[in-house]
């Protein structure tokens, strides 16, 4: 458990020196260009995700997250480099804009793939939450790492730093691995040396294949809508209200620095409680039902602080009680449909989801409807996800 706790520590971290990075490069690169920003992203993950499930299906397990990692490190080295010699801020900022928001679930998937392939299902209720309190802990220090590096040093550091926690994170998997082996702990412990097979596409044709798996495509992509729309009012209120860009960076540490004191503080105290005392079924209804009342509020009071709050509860509760809540529904699936079929879920179906809402959202922006109109497609939308949710965890209970 010390050693996940680590690792999730490590890429967590890493992600958070990068994200309010991100979403500053978002406004530099255009609020109006976001839909291509995200269209971007989903086109990457396309090309991205058929070349993860060939390494999958040819490299041994101990071997698949090195390569990963390794990868991405190299690539935050190139933009270094690229930030020495591009002469155009607002390119750089959108092809960086794209690369972190495909690095940031990719990085995050290939850790949960590993820790259900290594954990069984009653481990997995009792201690994910303590699992993803390591993630809470370097979300929370990412940010306080980038504010004393950013100013000295400016986005050189940021990268650099970066690529070594994910070195990091290789060291606490090969230590994972070892104790797996010792213990004969799921499918890591008993073939690390095998890889998992299958065709480039195969996580394609499992996730379409799975009752269970289409239900979490169909929370996932709940989430994505709802995110999205959240995401799209953000830039629009931030752009308006605070003319500053460094004010701007700084608003968005701040809010990701309280999301990831709620979430830490949620995994140490709720989420092993929630899923051992009150059941699978609660701890994945409790986001939606959340997510439906900030929308309430934000029909009422609309507006930059409403905003804040709702956002800070909201991812504070997904990172840290809805996530470990829902990789526990992959712990009774096959190895070739956590790696596979989750990473498809994971990177393409979320950021195709990412790509769809924005664009329906701006279409819909333009029609200049009623608030209220907004508010109700997004309570339906929540109804939706409570009815999936509770299909996926009474599915997961099922014998496999």
């Amino acid at each position: 458990m010390v050693w996940a706790f680590l690792y999730f520590f490590t890429i967590l971290c890493g992600y958070y020196m990068l994200r309010p990075l991100r979403d500053e490069m978002g406004i530099v690169g255009g609020v109006k260009q976001l839909p291509w920003m995200f269209t971007a992203t989903f086109v990457v993950m396309l090309l991205v995700v058929p070349l993860y499930s060939a390494v999958v299906a040819r490299y041994p397990r101990r071997r698949i997250i090195p390569i990963v990692y390794r990868f991405c490190a190299a690539n935050l080295l190139a933009f270094l480099l690229l930030d020495r010699v591009m002469t155009s801020d607002v390119w750089l900022a959108r092809v960086f804009f794209v690369w972190v928001s495909v690095f940031s679930v990719l990085v995050v998937s290939v850790f949960w793939s590993f820790i259900v392939d290594t954990f069984r299902a009653e481990q997995g209720k009792r201690l994910f939450g303590a699992i993803a309190a390591g993630g809470g802990l370097g979300a929370i220090a990412g940010p306080a790492i980038a504010a004393v590096l950013v100013q000295p040093f400016g986005r050189p550091a940021l990268f650099i730093a970066a690529a070594l926690l994910l070195e990091g994170a290789v060291q606490c998997v090969k230590r994972l691995i070892r104790w797996a082996e010792a213990h004969h702990a799921g499918a890591v412990g008993s073939a690390p040396d095998r890889p998992v097979g299958g065709g480039m596409l195969a996580g394609f044709r499992l996730a379409l294949a799975s009752p269970l798996l289409l239900a979490i495509m169909g929370m996932l992509l709940a989430y994505t809508l709802t995110s999205t729309v959240l995401y799209s009012d953000q830039a629009h209120i931030v752009e308006a209200s605070i003319q500053d860009s460094s004010a701007r960076t700084a608003l968005f540490a701040k809010i990701d620095l309280w999301v990831n004191i709620v979430a830490l503080a949620a995994q140490l105290l709720l989420t092993g409680w929630v899923l051992t005392a009150l059941g699978l079924t609660v701890a994945l209804c409790i986001l939606p039902l959340v997510t439906a009342g900030g929308f309430i509020g934000l029909g009422i009071a609309p507006g930059l602080g409403m905003l804040v709050v709702f956002q800070v509860i909201r991812r504070g509760l997904q990172y840290g009680l809805e996530r470990p809540s829902r990789e526990v529904l992959f712990t009774g699936v096959s190895s070739e449909e956590k790696y596979k079929a989750k990473a498809f879920i994971d990177t393409v179906i979320f950021r195709g989801g990412d790509a769809a809402s924005i664009w329906a959202y701006a279409a819909v922006r333009s029609l200049s409807p009623p608030p209220w109109a907004i508010t109700a497609v997004m309570l339906l939308v929540c109804g939706g996800w409570v009815v999936l949710a509770r299909f996926a965890a009474q599915r997961n209970r099922r014998p496999t």
